[in-house]
């Protein structure tokens, strides 16, 4: 029993781990913390092996997470460097904000930013979103046009200076 578990377990590592891990990096745009973050995910889907369902929904929904903290410690440090830098000189001209796609991602709700994530940054088609996250089909549809719609606005928003 034991052996068929640590087989099966072998068998999906090898199966998604490269695939998680790319989908890791073109989300953070780093290969060491890409492989970080898909180790952690297959890290706590081992801690849960037995009571998990679905594992490669449980993997990307946790590298979802993690990518998202990983996004929100990226911020925190970027905000301590501007204020370091704007405390060491004179005043700079107000900053425009990130118009970065993935900065606006990062800000959508997690209704709305995980069917992103998985629809458009890791090609799932919209029928395996709706599996992963337990909604319907029309749903999924409309949280991805719902997405796309407050991501227009916001980078509408950006390129125009407009608060």
């Amino acid at each position: 029993m034991k052996r068929s578990r640590e087989r099966a377990a072998s068998e999906l590592f090898a199966a998604l781990y490269p695939r998680l891990a790319g989908w890791c990096r073109r989300l953070v745009d780093d290969d060491g913390t890409a492989h970080e973050i898909a180790s952690e995910a297959f890290t706590r889907l081992w801690a849960r092996w037995t009571s998990v369902e679905e594992p490669r929904g449980f993997l990307y929904v946790t590298a979802a997470n993690l990518v998202r903290d990983h996004w929100r410690k990226l911020e925190r440090e970027r905000r301590a460097v501007r204020q370091v830098t704007a405390e060491a000189a004179v005043r700079p001209p107000q900053e425009q904000a990130d118009p970065s796609v993935r900065m606006l991602v990062q800000s959508l709700p997690e209704k709305l930013r995980v069917p992103i994530l998985l629809h458009y940054y890791a090609d799932m088609p919209i029928r395996e979103v709706s599996v992963l996250t337990g909604r319907k089909e029309g749903t999924v549809k409309a949280d991805l046009h719902a997405a796309r719609e407050l991501l227009r606005v916001h980078l509408r928003r950006s390129v125009d200076h407009t608060p």
